[in-house]
């Protein structure tokens, strides 16, 4: 599984720095706190949590303008590539998280790939109206394939089906789900994808702590679960 979220904002060295690019106003975690948890929403999701990691955590720019003339230390981590290895009936598989505020041509690009035995699939929202997947037959090409799945939501909108689904929909789907589940408990909502849960932010910490102590170590971590 390689799950990602990404964007190039930092990637212009003259960009002034703020809050969240200072480990003194928003801790060590850098890129992992600012995008980590949108990365590991599915994989969380889906139960895989990852017994170890090893990350490898990148300060491309060291230091920035303070906007008054001068330059500040820029001492947060810009970009992060966590491999862990997860767990589930009986057999594991690697887990590939990526955050990155470095990642030419990105504009807050998410993206989940999930590769198996029997089959692919893959989504990105660079691409937000394709769905890819692949069936392996024995003897036959492998080959991907693409579904043109339209402005489909999980929550009905005005919005027809031929247009493309971005970010401000989501954002509106996002709200649409937490009215669902206040009203209607997470048991009664009307869509099977609760928001995200203060166990799985927790668990995010969990998995961030340990990449900076792998960073810092250059080694595999154990996560305590």
């Amino acid at each position: 599984v390689r799950s990602a979220f990404l964007h190039w904002s930092d990637l212009a060295p003259g960009k002034p720095i703020n809050w969240k690019r200072q480990a003194q106003f928003n801790g060590e975690y850098g890129c992992l706190g600012d995008l980590g948890m949108h990365a590991l929403h599915l994989p969380l999701r889906a139960g895989w949590t990852p017994r170890d990691v090893r990350a490898v955590l990148t300060d491309v720019f060291p230091e920035r303008p303070d906007g008054k003339g001068g330059v500040v230390p820029c001492d947060t981590w810009d970009n992060a590539v966590l491999l862990g290895e997860v767990e589930t009936d009986g057999y594991s598989f690697p887990l590939r998280v990526e955050t990155k505020r470095v990642a030419p041509g990105e504009t807050n690009t998410w993206t989940i790939e999930i590769d198996g035995t029997e089959g692919s699939i893959a989504y990105t929202s660079k691409q937000p109206k394709t769905l890819r997947w692949m069936e392996y037959e024995l003897g036959k090409p492998q080959a991907w394939r693409v579904l043109d799945l339209g402005s489909e939501s999980a929550y009905a909108t005005i919005t027809g089906a031929i247009f493309e689904f971005g970010f401000s929909d989501a954002v509106l789907q996002m709200w649409a789900a937490y009215l669902d589940e206040l009203a209607l408990g997470r048991e009664g909502m009307s869509q099977p994808f609760h928001c995200a849960t203060p166990e799985e932010a927790a668990a995010t910490h969990r998995i961030f702590t340990a990449a900076l102590e792998s960073q810092r170590e250059r080694t595999t971590v154990e996560i305590p679960w």
